[in-house]
């Protein structure tokens, strides 16, 4: 446009920097949220409404924040902020897991194992407490950092003593049903750390280990076999030979057929359906020993119960039992059984009451001796320096018939990374099928939740079905002690509802750490007798409860305990690893205690992993810090990220995605800096805002597509579908807006007189798309749009200051009107696609710079012209930003192009046959005159 006509035009102007510069601004506003309270505001303007309580699951403080803490946290964040919208009261607590043997790992590194192992409880605790606590405050910057709204000031940590006594009232609620019983059963077992573990404390990973076939005499002769004159062996397959010193019993699948191969004059028994692989594994003839002519078969059943000789101590004889577990998919059909060391084998001999055989130490090690029970000849090795000992042993008393390594999945400690045993202990478990505790925490899932995305339930439901009973108790320092005391007179193990009722008085009033440095006559008072023998000295006992428990019981120490907060709570989320640890605990716990799940719904997230789908880890170099990502680009970065991925899977992220991240997010801002150059200072919605039915009929097509828009994102929010709120947004930003309307709109916005009907127009629909895109973007981009809002007319923004108080747009369009009027857009945009589509070549051709040079003539189908010609039909030339649109009705689409009729206007370039002298102006159109005064 010529510079005589600049200072005539309505040219966009705004404070609002193209720019972000989010890492040097975003610290000062959320220090002025800090500052105002924004949180609590958002609570007060919602005061009387009803409650939406995100119930936080505990990180552990054991270090700086990652970039699963950033994704989980602004889920959560997320979430929230859109039910702050949406008029809900939202509850967001803060919480700390910080018991356990992460922290008391930890601090085992610090002092090293010799001087920890030498440290007073009491100071284990001490620097336990010291580093949870420096590492809540490293981590609670982080998490603010981010932009998470939350009372970071009365967060809840699993170390309060509130806390501690409700661990131990839900204790004393399953006690009272009888699910807590001690038992001595096999559990996973780290001889590193010296404690028990749960399943949730287990982490699967590949070992190559020594797997053994090994022939174990009979000393009972098999039915059929009477007549054979050689010996006769049952042949099995291990991968762990260090278990076979307390081999107890073989297991046999019931029902399946049994052959015997003859071999250097024995006879080998194994599952028919897999004796010719067998065979080929030990280079053997598939040569099956024949009975009156026929290969010898008989059923399991027919071996039961038959005698063997243990293959490390012959005076022991082994039995021979039935168990469905036993497969026929590789090994022999035959499962030796170290009930000791395998819950499958233990439950299969404690079925025939059988002592179990405990040969390993608490450091891993076999006990010393020459007896069953022991370690026999390999007394004193640890279990790994046992395995190549034990083959040896085998191969020269001549019971080992085959050997080879494998890989496998084996179970390793969460923690110290090592392999861990099964090992028989005695331990306190909650009983899964007492009180029915399985199948009603089943039916929970079933009924009382909802599960985003909805196939999470399956997980959750399938291991609740194949779980043992949970072993709770834990052999470490810092946790909330199980509250069983020994007689010191009798050895009677004792728990009464009377001194469960006083240790809960002691927590709540001291703390768990009384429980170490008081004596039970000072707390128990007449409950400290033992109901076995009357004696009055109890020794407390030393074992803690499992973590999982410590956290999954916030239901009761903060839901139930907390003013404001509500039980069950609204909503759950987590990363999806926590199906087995605090959705499991959390759901078992209040099940059983209180009859219902703690949540009634529950948002399952996946891993962040690196660009590659790598597990990111310092090794490998590719740990992306949330951190440093704030300083450098900015938080805001971080969550449009967290918005763009669907995190209902694993999702990926790098340098490269943070990039692209980086180029989505400038175009959202540069689309709110020209709806603000438009508005800002020019146009007040409470003055000058144009009634619905007075809108040109572009702006009223554009307000219709945001109505179909916003019921999108709407749903989207509701369903907890981030990435489907962003692609939504960015698609219709780029595509509808920036591409389309906004462009085909700077000729009025520009051109028309300031305070013309057809402006004013443009800039209702403008005011509305910033009001919607302020509410739509705010869970998102929290800091960006709290920067748009210093300079978003009042209007567009409810006379707040910040954005986390506004309320939920609504459009001024009902979603009907909408929809009725999409088919006009949808024709519309067709059109424009097959118009921009021939200027395009006619530009490339040289038949002219500019579109607004030429006139259009289309041939259209019936239908769309109809739709084109009718009284909803937008102004095409305006839309395609061209001089003149001529429809013509036909059977295909066609589009002709010429020379634009009249001459140029010398302000707005637009080629009209108006065009022409007017006053002290040569050449300029009709509106141009009137816009200026002329």
């Amino acid at each position: 446009m010529g510079n005589d006509y600049k200072h005539t035009m309505n040219l966009p102007k705004t404070g609002f920097p193209m720019r972000g510069s989010l890492a040097k601004t975003e610290p000062a506003r959320l220090e002025s949220w800090r500052s105002a309270r924004v949180y609590r505001l958002a609570q007060q303007r919602c005061s009387e409404q009803e409650s939406f309580v995100l119930h936080d699951g505990p990180p552990y403080a054991n270090g700086p924040i990652h970039m699963g803490h950033a994704m989980n946290k602004i889920g959560k964040d997320m979430i929230n902020r859109y039910w702050m919208m949406r008029g809900r009261q939202v509850h967001f607590v803060p919480g700390w897991d910080c018991h356990g043997q992460p922290i008391e790992h930890r601090v085992e590194e610090k002092l090293g194992t010799e001087r920890f192992n030498r440290t007073p409880v009491e100071r284990i605790r001490e620097l336990c407490r010291r580093f949870a606590v420096e590492n809540i405050e490293v981590q609670k910057a982080g998490f603010e950092r981010l932009g998470v709204l939350a009372d970071w000031d009365n967060p809840y940590l699993t170390l309060h003593h509130e806390h501690d006594a409700a661990d131990i009232e839900v204790f004393k609620s399953l006690f009272d049903q009888g699910m807590i019983y001690r038992g001595h059963k096999p559990v996973h077992w780290c001889k590193h750390c010296h404690t028990a573990l749960a399943e949730a404390e287990i982490e699967y990973g590949d070992e190559t280990s020594p797997s053994v076939y090994v022939r174990f005499e009979l000393t009972d002769t098999p039915k059929g076999l009477e007549g054979f004159s050689g010996p006769v062996d049952f042949i099995i397959w291990t991968t762990t030979p260090w278990t076979l010193p307390s081999d107890q019993a073989v297991s046999l699948k019931p029902g399946a057929i049994y052959t015997a191969i003859e071999h250097a004059g024995r006879a080998e028994l194994m599952a028919e359906e897999l004796a010719e692989r067998v065979c080929e594994q030990l280079g053997w003839d598939l040569t099956p020993l024949e009975v009156d002519g026929r290969p010898y078969r008989v059923v399991a059943e027919d071996l039961f119960h038959l005698r063997y000789r243990q293959p490390i101590f012959d005076q022991v004889r082994g039995i021979a039992l039935l168990a469905d577990y036993v497969g026929l998919d590789e090994g022999t059909g035959i499962v030796h059984n170290s009930p000791g060391h395998g819950v499958d084998d233990y439950y299969a001999c404690m079925a025939e009451d059988m002592e179990i055989c405990m040969p390993v130490d608490d450091d891993g090690r076999f006990y010393s001796g020459e007896s069953f029970g022991t370690g026999g000849p390999f007394s004193g090795l640890d279990t790994d320096e046992a395995n190549p000992e034990i083959i040896e042993y085998l191969r020269e008393r001549g019971t080992l018939v085959g050997e080879k390594r494998i890989s496998h999945s084996y179970p390793h400690c969460w923690r110290c990374g090592n392999p861990v045993l099964f090992r028989a202990t005695d331990q306190w478990f909650v009983s899964m099928d007492a009180a029915n505790l399985r199948s009603r925490a089943l039916e929970a899932i079933d009924t009382c939740v909802r599960w985003y995305p909805g196939n999470a339930s399956n997980r959750l439901s399938a291991m609740i079905e194949g779980r043992p009973d949970w072993c709770i108790s834990r052999q470490r320092n810092w946790g909330v002690p199980i509250p069983s005391y020994t007689c010191a007179a009798c050895g009677e193990k004792v728990m009464t509802d009377e001194t469960l009722d006083a240790v809960i008085e002691l927590f709540r009033d001291r703390g768990s750490d009384a429980w170490f440095t008081e004596t039970p006559e000072s707390y128990l008072g007449a409950a400290c007798a033992c109901p076995a023998c009357g004696s009055h000295r109890l020794k407390a006992d030393k074992d803690i409860l499992d973590v999982w428990w410590d956290s999954g019981v916030s239901w009761q120490a903060v839901l139930r305990k907390r003013p404001g907060l509500s039980y069950p709570a609204d909503l759950y989320l987590e990363g999806s690893d926590q199906h087995r640890g605090w959705f499991q605990s959390s759901l078992l716990t209040s099940v059983a205690a209180e009859g219902t799940a703690p949540f009634r719904g529950v948002v399952s997230q996946g891993f962040v992993l690196d660009g590659q789908g790598r597990k990111m880890s310092k090794s490998l170099g590719n740990v992306i810090d949330p951190n440093a990502i704030c300083e450098e680009m900015g938080a805001d970065i971080v969550r449009l990220w967290v918005a763009s991925v669907d995190t209902s899977s694993d999702v990926a992220c790098d340098r490269d995605i943070l990039a692209r991240t980086s180029d989505a997010y400038r175009r959202f801002r540069n689309t709110f800096r020209f709806l603000l150059s438009e508005l800002e200072g020019q146009f007040d919605p409470k003055t000058d805002a144009v009634d619905v039915a007075q809108l040109l009929p572009l702006d009223r097509l554009m307000l219709a597509k945001m109505t179909l828009v916003q019921a999108e994102v709407t749903g989207a929010y509701a369903s907890y579908e981030f990435n489907r709120v962003y692609r939504t947004l960015y698609d219709f930003v780029v595509t509808e807006l920036s591409n389309v309307y906004l462009d085909a709109l700077k000729d009025r916005l520009y051109c028309e007189r300031a305070d013309a009907p057809a402006r004013r127009s443009a800039q209702t629909v403008l005011s509305e798309l910033l009001s919607m895109l302020l509410r739509d973007l705010q869970p998102i981009l929290a800091y960006t749009t709290d920067e748009v809002m210093a300079f978003a007319p009042s209007g567009c923004r409810d006379d707040q200051t910040y954005a986390a108080l506004l309320e939920w747009y609504e459009t001024p369009l009902s979603l009907g009107e909408a929809e009725s009027l999409s088919p006009v857009l949808e024709a519309a945009l067709e059109l424009r696609a097959a118009v921009t589509k021939t200027l395009e070549d006619g530009r490339a051709d040289g038949e002219f710079t500019k579109s607004q040079e030429v006139r259009v003539r289309a041939t259209v189908p019936a239908a769309m012209h109809e739709l084109l010609t009718g009284a909803d039909a937008p102004d095409l030339a305006e839309f395609f930003i061209v001089a003149e649109v001529e429809l013509v009705a036909g059977e295909e689409l066609a589009i002709e192009i010429a020379a634009a009729e009249g001459e140029r206007c010398d302000r707005c370039w637009r080629y009209r046959e108006s065009t022409g002298p007017h006053g002290e102006h040569a050449r300029i159109c009709d509106r141009c005159a009137d816009a200026m005064g002329v």
